[in-house]
C-alpha cells in the first residue's frame, strides 16, 4: 500500500510538471518542488477536500459534479500558498484549467501504471 502511494506521488509530480509545461501561468522550479507539491496535494485531498465537498454539496449537485474542478483548483491554490515561490499559479483561471488537465492526466497515469503494478 505504501509502495502504491509513493508511486502515485511520483506520478502526480510528473503530471504536475507536464501541466506546468502546458500553461505559462503555472511555474514549478524543479522535480523536488513537484514532489513536495504532490505530497501536499495528497494531504489536502485527504483532509481539506472532503470538508470542502461537504460544504459545497448543493452547488456540486446542481452543477452535476463540475464544481469539483473548482475544489481541485482551490487545493492547488492552497498548495501554492504553502510552498511559496517555487510553485506559482498565476490566477484562479489557470488553477481551474490546470486542475482539469491534472485530473485527466492522473486518471490516465493511474490506469496505465498503478493498475499495472497491482496485477
Amino acid at each position: 500500500m505504501i509502495k502504491n502511494w509513493a508511486l502515485s506521488i511520483i506520478l502526480n509530480a510528473i503530471a504536475l510538471i507536464a501541466v506546468a509545461q502546458l500553461f505559462e501561468g503555472l511555474i514549478i522550479t524543479d522535480f523536488v518542488t513537484a514532489i513536495l507539491a504532490s505530497l501536499i496535494l495528497s494531504l489536502l485531498n485527504v483532509i481539506v477536500k472532503p470538508i470542502l465537498v461537504f460544504f459545497t454539496l448543493p452547488i456540486t449537485i446542481f452543477s452535476l459534479g463540475l464544481f469539483l474542478f473548482v475544489i481541485n483548483a482551490i487545493t492547488l491554490m492552497i498548495t501554492q500558498a504553502i510552498i511559496g515561490d517555487a510553485f506559482v499559479i498565476e490566477g484562479f483561471g489557470t488553477a481551474i484549467l490546470a486542475a482539469i488537465v491534472l485530473s485527466v492526466l492522473n486518471l490516465l497515469l493511474q490506469k496505465l501504471v498503478v493498475d499495472a503494478f497491482k496485477k
